[in-house]
């Protein structure tokens, strides 16, 4: 959403929608997508959210091999022993 200086940034879900509060984050720690949204810098969260859902983001999102990867571990993690093992 914003950037702070040359090596930390702003960045914002909305946590409605993806989980991620609005915090301060390191560059190195970041991962970009070709996915894009035109928003103003420093952007409220309903501008965020406006944004995301006019340009269907999370829905491309969800589409790619790397969403699809991280929910079949969330669902590997969330599995007991006797789900693991029919």
């Amino acid at each position: 959403v914003d950037i702070v200086d040359q090596k930390r940034v702003v960045v914002d879900g909305p946590e409605s929608l993806t989980g991620v509060r609005r915090h301060m984050m390191p560059v190195k720690r970041l991962s970009l997508t070709d996915f894009t949204a035109k928003i103003p810098r420093g952007a409220r969260e309903k501008t965020l959210k406006t944004a995301l859902e006019r340009d269907e983001i999370m829905k491309k999102w969800s589409e790619t091999a790397w969403a699809k990867k991280v929910k079949a571990k969330e669902v590997r993690a969330k599995m007991t022993d006797f789900e693991r093992f029919k």
